[in-house]
């Protein structure tokens, strides 16, 4: 009959239990039609985009690849928030617990004798007890509902914000070893130079011993190896601490990087496929972290505003107490205890409603900060499509220069052998062809750099 008796108001207050809180809804945000920067030759935008490739696929050097998978393996970063997606989902079974009813077991058990007296004789008792205990604070206002709701989205925002630091790092180990293989070509732009160069000083030494020409020519020609050997020790410099930052990078100490295919040898698309602007917010680990994070921040207003209303909490206690301990399952020693209680804020000095107000306004900030995601998530992906359509454009130019400076040399060191000309335009001829190579070594770079980065901003990088 007891069971009965209680049974009934529990169910009926757990199935009429409401949640406070406002519902979840994605706020409103300004999607363009089309990404500005798109080229205009690309045709229409499809649902197709480079961000939905995977990252073994856009990079193809078999060599960087490896560091890639290296460093999702090994890198701080990445580790650091695989630790705090574990610590969310800790914290997500913590809340969650408070939803169900805690139960405790506990015995107890002493020896004691009390002496005699003029009306007792002196014996002893052996008092012990075993017993179970409940604790319940049932959720009907959905407290723990939307705390456990709020930690599930902080679990979902730590796990999307392990996928955008796999994205950075995916796009920091390419351009890092983009640019370590643009040093490498400027080095061996540098020696093939040094080489010429000293080869042309010894001519022009062979025709001023011959009286063919002046000392100043011999200085000139010096000039030149001087310029293109003073060049090597600093590339060398940039170079050793280019493989350091890739070794950290890679959660390893400073060492030699091992290179793949040259830089001009790593592909390049003509045409960067965008995708549609809407599908941005999907796939976007940023902002998807963003979202969860202002999910958990609306679950929070509900746990606020339960805090009006009362807690109710139900204890119940059953047992077997016995004053010998070889009779504690026998005979009349069962006990046993039931009760419920209702708490009511009364006066709290402004408490409660101050604590509402306060995850309003925390609600309200990360709004502003998803919606303000989106914005800049957007100018990213602009930004990078005209910078890679206009380092193409730039890159084709300096080929076209390197290759005008190539022939300018070519005739400045005819004319000089025949006499033409002074060296003064062979000097001047093969600075300037020295400049165009190393400017079209920075523009190939800059090439790759800008279709790195349009990858990081459509959101590519961590899909596995």
């Amino acid at each position: 009959m007891f069971s009965r008796h209680w049974l009934i108001p529990i169910a009926f207050l757990l199935l009429t239990g409401c949640t406070l809180g406002p519902k979840y809804k994605r706020p409103p945000v300004t999607v363009p039609d089309t990404y500005r920067g798109h080229a205009p030759d690309a045709g229409p935008q499809t649902a197709a985009s480079f961000g939905d490739e995977k990252w073994w696929t856009v990079f193809q050097d078999p060599q960087l690849q490896e560091l890639i998978r290296e460093a999702l393996a090994q890198n701080y970063d990445v580790r650091i928030a695989a630790a705090r997606v574990l610590q969310a989902q800790a914290l997500l079974g913590i809340t969650r617990a408070d939803q169900f009813p805690t139960i405790t077991g506990g015995a107890s058990s002493s020896n004691e004798r009390l002496p005699a007296t003029r009306i007792t004789p002196a014996f002893e008792t052996s008092p012990s007890q075993v017993n179970l205990s409940l604790f319940w604070e049932l959720d009907f206002w959905g407290k723990f509902r939307r705390a456990t709701e709020a930690a599930r989205a902080t679990l979902l925002a730590a796990e999307w914000g392990r996928k955008a630091v796999m994205s950075s790092l995916v796009s920091n180990v390419a351009a890092a070893y983009f640019q370590l293989l643009e040093l490498d070509l400027e080095m061996e732009i540098s020696r093939r130079t040094l080489g010429s160069r000293r080869e042309s000083l010894r001519l022009v030494e062979v025709r001023a011993r011959g009286g063919t020409t002046s000392l100043l020519d011999v200085r000139q020609s010096e000039q030149l190896v001087y310029t293109a050997a003073a060049a090597i020790p600093d590339l060398e410099r940039r170079t050793e601490q280019q493989e350091n930052l890739i070794s950290v990078l890679l959660g390893k100490n400073p060492a030699p990087v091992t290179r793949g295919k040259p830089l001009v040898e790593n592909s390049l698309l003509p045409v960067v496929p965008a995708g549609l602007p809407s599908s941005l917010l999907e796939r976007r680990p940023d902002i998807q972290s963003s979202e969860q994070q202002l999910v958990a921040a609306n679950a929070r207003i509900g746990v606020a505003k339960a805090a009006y209303f009362p807690q109710i909490t139900l204890t119940a206690v059953g047992g077997y107490q016995s004053p010998a301990l070889t009779n504690l399952f026998t005979g009349p020693a069962g006990l046993w205890s039931f009760g419920g209680q209702l708490l009511q804020p009364i006066f709290t000095g402004g408490r409660i409603r101050s604590n509402v107000r306060l995850t309003e306004a925390q609600q309200q900030e990360t709004v502003l900060v998803y919606q303000q995601s989106i914005q800049q998530a957007f100018r990213e992906v602009s930004d990078s499509l005209v910078a890679y359509r206009k380092n193409q454009e730039f890159r084709a130019q300096e080929e076209l220069l390197t290759n005008s400076a190539q022939d300018a040399t070519r005739l400045a060191n005819m004319r000089y052998q025949g006499g033409v000309t002074s060296y003064l335009e062979v000097l001047d001829s093969d600075t300037r062809y020295f400049d165009a190579q190393l400017s079209l070594a920075q523009a190939q770079l800059n090439e790759r750099l800008a279709m790195v980065q349009l990858y990081n901003a459509l959101g590519g990088g961590w899909q596995q």
